[in-house]
C-alpha cells in the first residue's frame, strides 16, 4: 500500500514539473560558430463540426489533403502535423485526416487540445 502511494506521489510530482513552464534568468549567451537554430514547422489540419477541412486556414477537399501535406513534408521532412478537430467531429474523420497525413510521409503528428 505504501509503495503504491509513494509511486503515485512521485508520478504526480514528475508530471507537474513537466507541465510547468520553466523560465530562467535573462542572460547574454555566448556565440558559437557551429550553433544551429532549429525551427519547428507546423502544418495544422483543422476539421470543423459542419464538415469543412482546412490546412493552415485554407479550405481544402479531403482528396487534396494528402498532396498538400506531402508537399510540406518535401519542403521540410521534420514538419509536425497538428490535427485541430472540433470536439463534435466524428472520430472517423479525424482518423481519415491522420491517415492521409501519414500516407503523405508525415512522421510527426500531434492532436491539439485545450487545457482544462
Amino acid at each position: 500500500m505504501i509503495d503504491t502511494i509513494f509511486f503515485l506521489l512521485v508520478f504526480f510530482m514528475v508530471a507537474s514539473l513537466s507541465m510547468t513552464l520553466q523560465t530562467g534568468i535573462s542572460v547574454n549567451l555566448p556565440k558559437a560558430q557551429a550553433a544551429e537554430r532549429e525551427s519547428v514547422t507546423k502544418v495544422t489540419i483543422s476539421l470543423t463540426q459542419d464538415g469543412r477541412l482546412y490546412v493552415d486556414r485554407e479550405q481544402v477537399d479531403q482528396s487534396a489533403l494528402a498532396a498538400i501535406v506531402a508537399q510540406r513534408v518535401r519542403e521540410n521532412p521534420r514538419v509536425v502535423v497538428v490535427i485541430n478537430a472540433d470536439d463534435k467531429v466524428e472520430h472517423g474523420r479525424v482518423v481519415a485526416a491522420m491517415d492521409a497525413a501519414k500516407k503523405a510521409g508525415a512522421a510527426r503528428m500531434a492532436i491539439a487540445t485545450r487545457p482544462g
